[in-house]
């Protein structure tokens, strides 16, 4: 199959001037025009739908990058892509999803070649190696995280931080004296992926302002890690009466384990998460839960990127509140005997 770099080569020019030729997004010369043409014709070479140009030049595409790396949980990310994807629609625009974990590579070739008219970026770490890579591309852009530098690209997302710190302030608000947090697969911390770290430094930050005992436990996402993480908790903290749950896949196996040794939730032990409420609510003991809101992240996004490319200032950051429910799998901590 032909291929626009091949193309390029023919013609002698690079392949975002092939690109920018058919989409009609920077001014080519008559001459270079001809050129790219005439060796689309001897190739046979067929763009790319994004690549040719409405009316207006642009190929109303909108680029989600959404790598599916190890330990992301894949039904929450296709819940981001499908709010992104009906945010976009109502603005007559597609969506390109972009999965490969191809870091700067994949940005680079949706900028050289004019897929898109600005980028959705998603999977954002603290320190992220994409982010000066981002800066320097004419692509609208909006990140679907927070990083360390919240400088430009403009972001958006739950405050992750303020969701760990609520799920701790309730468990002290109804005794609670030694807690830990159950959280995402090892590799989501070695990424120093942000909303992460963000709920560990406010579970460990709230836990020291109440004075509690607390740990944080990283966790694969499979029943027998789930298993093994109740048993290392009991063993380490025998006093343990509050859990913090950031792990969408072991929620009722890490319940069923903990019911298996002989702890009831929430009479022996209150259970909170942080998790779609849907999830929550349909676990086997409902959980106290902070919403993980993908609709409304997903649609502020496409409003925030929607007026970049209309050049209507925006925040620099927009950060959710978290909202946190009560329901079944939390009670005040018992007296000891």
């Amino acid at each position: 199959m032909v291929k626009i770099t091949d193309v390029a080569r023919h013609a002698g020019v690079s392949p975002s001037t092939v690109s920018y030729t058919l989409s009609g997004k920077r001014p080519i010369s008559e001459e270079t025009r001809r050129r790219v043409h005439a060796s689309i014709r001897a190739l046979g070479y067929r763009p790319h739908a994004g690549l040719r140009a409405p009316a207006d030049g642009r190929p109303n595409v909108l680029a989600l990058v959404l790598p599916l790396w190890a330990g992301v949980h894949v039904p929450v990310a296709m819940e981001f892509a499908a709010a992104v994807v009906t945010a976009a629609e109502t603005y007559d625009h597609d969506v390109l999803l972009l999965t490969r974990e191809d870091g700067e590579e994949g940005l680079r070739r949706v900028a050289d070649a004019a897929l898109a008219d600005a980028l959705l970026v998603t999977d954002v770490r603290l320190h992220d190696p994409r982010l000066p890579l981002l800066r320097t591309l004419d692509l609208p852009t909006v990140l679907i995280g927070y990083p360390a530098d919240d400088a430009e690209p403009t972001c958006v997302d739950l405050d992750f931080r303020a969701a760990g710190e609520a799920c701790v302030d309730h468990l002290a608000a109804l005794g609670h004296q030694v807690v830990a947090l159950v959280g995402s697969p090892p590799e989501v911390y070695v990424r120093r992926t942000a909303y992460a770290q963000r709920v560990v430094q406010g579970f460990t930050a709230a836990a020291d302002r109440h004075g509690l005992a607390s740990a944080v436990h990283p966790c694969e996402a499979t029943p027998a890690a789930a298993r093994a993480t109740a048993e290392r908790l009991l063993r380490e903290q025998p006093a343990l009466t509050g859990v913090v749950v950031h792990n969408e896949a072991i929620l009722n196996p890490l319940l069923d384990a903990f019911e298996q040794l002989g702890l009831r939730v929430p009479a022996d032990l209150s259970v909170t998460a942080l998790c779609p409420t849907a999830l929550a609510e349909s676990a086997r003991v409902p959980l106290t839960s902070v919403a993980l809101p993908t609709t409304e992240i997903g649609t502020r996004a496409v409003t925030l990127l929607m007026r970049k490319l209309a050049g209507e200032p925006v925040p620099a950051t927009t950060l959710l509140a978290p909202e946190l429910t009560v329901r079944a799998s939390t009670a005040r901590r018992r007296s000891p005997v």
